[in-house]
């Protein structure tokens, strides 16, 4: 990131067209595009990516396999390059200061910084809550692993298991089974469907119905699961479903709508039911991959843009016709 970029290289006062909050790959993509548009563009980023623990990230195209940092270092790179501003702050409020005519807003940071904006953007992803059991957070993103289309290939081939205890278990057992012919549920105790066995079966996934106590690692390489009974099935990488939470309260606290699921609403751009706010990226989307993420980011700064070109203009014919 260049650091020479921050919002002090403006003039005093001076009012940015858009606020991004959250630098991953949505962020960075909208910010890029913007800057492009010879926007004035803020991007606030607390620097806690989700896909941090992951050493590559997979199905990128033109960047399989490149690690997410360098990504996002990349990203960062293009969007100083371009004129736009980043800056590491956690963003713990948004005001909106419109008056139902004029849309506007004051983004305020951790550390007391306002930043000001005619429209905003919200990237901040989500949080993935994982079982707890014994292994789980120090192996995740190494080869204890959620999405296999993200890694799926790399450990193809191997001993697999899933480690259920949540509705999509089986669902997810039977998507891995794809990349390898030695896979294992692990029901982690919760029951099962006859007809969801049937499903497994035939389909040669096992089935483990005793609890899982920890993942078994051996020199910083996950070798097995070890049940409460004692016993340890030998695997060389496990996936679990997690629990998604959407960092919205950003988005919640100015308002937007939400559906059955708790999640914001927003339409095909990433428009949010409050004027002048958009979201893209897990924030809103849980199934979002890292290109997905970078495609939505663009789709809304092409669709925020185009909103600030027709309030430019309806400013400019007020001014010409005032007395």
């Amino acid at each position: 990131m260049n650091e020479n970029h921050t919002p002090h290289d403006t003039p005093s006062g001076d009012i940015s067209d858009v606020a991004v909050i959250g630098g991953g790959a949505a962020g960075l993509s909208a910010a890029l595009v913007l800057t492009r548009a010879r926007r004035r563009v803020v991007v606030l980023d607390a620097g806690q990516p989700r896909n941090a623990p992951a050493a590559h990230m997979q199905g990128f195209l033109s960047r399989d396999g490149m690690p997410p940092a360098e990504l996002l270092a990349v990203g960062r790179d293009e969007v100083t390059s371009y004129g736009g501003h980043i800056l590491r702050h956690t963003v713990t409020a948004i005001r909106s200061t419109g008056d139902g005519k004029v849309t506007g807003f004051e983004v305020t940071t951790e550390g007391g910084r306002v930043v000001r904006a005619r429209r905003v953007l919200v990237t901040t992803g989500l949080r993935d809550v994982l079982p707890e059991v014994a292994g789980v957070r120090e192996r995740w993103g190494r080869d204890l692993l959620h999405c296999p289309y993200c890694h799926g290939y790399e450990v193809r081939d191997q001993p697999l298991g899933v480690l259920g205890g949540n509705p999509e278990s089986v669902v997810h057992a039977l998507l891995i089974r794809q990349w390898s012919d030695d896979v294992v549920l692990f029901t982690h105790g919760a029951d099962l469907l006859s007809e969801q066995r049937e499903r497994l079966v035939a389909c040669s996934v096992g089935i483990v119905d005793e609890r899982v106590a920890r993942l078994v690692v051996e020199d910083d390489r996950l070798t097995g699961v070890e049940l409460v009974d004692g016993r340890t099935v030998p695997r060389a990488a496990v996936f679990v479903r997690p629990e998604f939470v959407p960092n919205d309260t950003l988005l919640t606290g100015l308002g937007c709508a939400v559906d059955d699921n708790g999640w914001v609403v927003v339409d095909p751009t990433g428009r949010t039911s409050v004027s002048g706010v958009w979201a893209a990226g897990n924030a809103v989307n849980p199934r979002a991959q890292v290109i997905t993420a970078a495609g939505e980011g663009s789709a809304a700064a092409i669709a925020i843009n185009n909103e600030l070109v027709e309030q430019d203009a309806q400013r400019a014919v007020a001014r010409s016709t005032s007395p």
